[in-house]
């Protein structure tokens, strides 16, 4: 669980109004020098709603802080075992914290630097993953021979052995499956884009592992177990209390299989000879999160360092974005989805920042203490809902609390949970992907000095930005790309040939969306080149 200590949070005054794309991000903002939240003084809008800590512009304020992160991540100091830093901590401190990796931190940073690539063009990001991967790959599986073979431990039971061999809690050779799954899918992810095999490979045995262990669940058991050893094939324990004193418990729920499902989605395709494997696991896990997590609420656990249960907003809000990515799978999703969101804010809603007109987010249920990645991931989630159904309910609140989260950011990248640590998976990996999920949703979120790719169907392979011509591949030919530009492109080619403008974004071709400053352009196209000429 996260360390406490106490941060000033002093007070405000006054007015964000409504979001409305195009002018928001033009609202003068009031600094409030006797408030301050984390790292800086308090900004507001004209109705005393919280902006961004960095301007009233909110598009400069998330790219500021978003580049603040990654700049700290990757100048991040070499261990003592010559690994990069984050290889070995799960918590940044300048006494080097002895506490060794988030079970997720490394499948969480492929996910957002992928991101963060297809918008920056930044290379660094591409050899980062890279180095992850390698270095996890080669010091983190267990054995072919074991029972649950070629699955990445989460844990380095020995900070600086430079090896990952266990589990946080239950010690060495045990693992979790809904870690090794998230990973998987990232691993696919890397594979697209650099056309690397061995990326591909240890997805498909990550994935044959998961596969053929999937069992159905009921209330008290997932279709996987959250923790196991891998080499024996015992299940894992946590400690509940009850009563007296703690009761130790076989640790057989977790309700985090989004990136487990989108793994079998995947490799069905890549890996055909055993497709109908990853089928019948894809049906037994997503049938299991209809019929309990879905309706029963039971949202946990998903957290290493928890001794016993908790529910969590990641598994809930992860899979409210699964369900509006498949809502083909979900006969009643924008029910599905907003019955998630008001189980979030009812469970986990803080009001602490409620005098700058913003509620964010908890955690968990039993560390109530609002977060940096949680909130913002509620809110990039919550804006998905808008633009997907026109509801504006969670909108306005989905802005401020991206402007809340940015004040966790300091001056030189330190991204510190409130009253906490700087967590190298809070502040990283699952934050800057929330941001830029923001932005996919509403491109105007995105800065509008800069040219920026926002979303994508595909994956990008490679970008450039240059100072007259965008270029990018996709790995998918058929894809469509939206970006937020600061001026209307003279001419886009896909291939060689000429695009033409468009109306509707059903048909090859560009729709240009005109903005207060610059615009946002989509792309529809069915080759993998495309060059944006100025």
């Amino acid at each position: 669980m996260k360390n406490h200590f106490i941060a000033v949070v002093l007070l405000a005054l006054v007015p964000a109004c409504t979001f409305s794309p195009g002018k928001t991000d033009r609202l003068e903002g009031t600094v409030l020098y006797s408030d301050t939240i984390q790292y800086h003084p308090v900004r507001i809008d004209t109705c005393g709603a919280i902006l961004p800590w960095f301007s009233s512009n909110l598009g400069q304020s998330y790219d500021t802080c978003l580049m603040l992160v990654w700049n700290f991540w990757k100048n991040m100091e070499i261990d003592s075992n010559g690994l990069k830093y984050y290889m070995n901590h799960q918590v940044w401190a300048p006494h080097h914290d002895m506490r060794g990796v988030g079970g997720d931190q490394f499948a969480m940073a492929l996910s957002s630097w992928r991101l963060l690539y297809a918008y920056t063009g930044d290379k660094a990001l591409i050899e980062d993953m890279r180095y992850i991967a390698d270095e996890y790959l080669a010091r983190g599986l267990s054995k072919a021979t074991d029972q649950w073979p070629f699955i990445p431990y989460p844990y380095n039971t020995v900070i600086h052995s430079g090896l990952y061999d266990g589990d946080m809690r239950n010690g060495k050779n045990y693992t979790q499956p809904d870690k090794a799954g998230s990973f998987g899918t990232e691993l696919i992810n890397l594979f697209k884009i650099t056309g690397e095999q061995k990326y591909l490979d240890a997805a498909i045995n990550i994935g044959k592992t998961l596969a053929s262990k999937t069992r159905q669940g009921d209330n008290d058991k997932s279709p996987l177990p959250f923790r196991v050893n891998a080499v024996t094939g015992e299940p894992g324990s946590f400690f509940s209390n009850q009563g007296t004193g703690e009761v130790e418990m076989q640790a057989l729920y977790t309700s985090n299989w989004t990136g487990t499902l989108e793994l079998f989605q995947q490799l069905q395709t890549f890996d055909p000879h055993n497709a109908d494997m990853y089928k019948n696991a894809f049906v037994t896990i997503l049938e299991w999160m209809k019929n309990y997590p879905l309706r029963t609420n039971k949202w946990g656990p998903f957290f290493e360092d928890i001794p016993g249960w908790s529910d969590t907003q990641i598994n809930a809000i992860t899979f409210a974005m699964f369900i509006m990515e498949n809502k083909e799978l979900f006969p009643d999703w924008k029910k599905d989805v907003k019955g998630i969101f008001d189980w979030t804010y009812k469970e986990l809603g803080n009001h602490e920042y409620e005098k700058y007109k913003v509620t964010v987010m908890n955690e968990q249920t039993v560390y109530q203490v609002p977060g940096n990645s949680h909130s913002s991931r509620q809110a990039s989630t919550e804006l998905w809902y808008t633009a997907l159904t026109g509801d504006t309910t969670f909108k306005t609140n989905a802005i401020r609390a991206l402007n809340w989260a940015t004040y966790t950011v300091a001056d030189d990248g330190r991204n510190r949970y409130i009253r906490d640590d700087v967590w190298l998976t809070d502040g990283y990996g699952d934050y800057v992907r929330h941001y830029l999920r923001a932005m996919a949703a509403f491109p105007e979120l995105a800065p509008d000095n800069k040219n920026r790719l926002v979303s994508t169907s595909s994956v990008v392979k490679n970008i450039s930005y240059e100072g007259t011509m965008i270029s990018y591949e996709t790995y998918d030919a058929k894809s469509t790309e939206k970006f937020r530009l600061i001026k209307r492109p003279a001419q886009i080619m896909a291939g060689g040939v000429r695009l033409q403008e468009m109306t509707s974004s059903e048909v090859d071709g560009y729709v240009w969306t005109p903005l207060a400053r610059g615009g946002i352009l989509q792309i529809t196209k069915s080759t993998p080149h495309i060059e944006i000429l100025f």
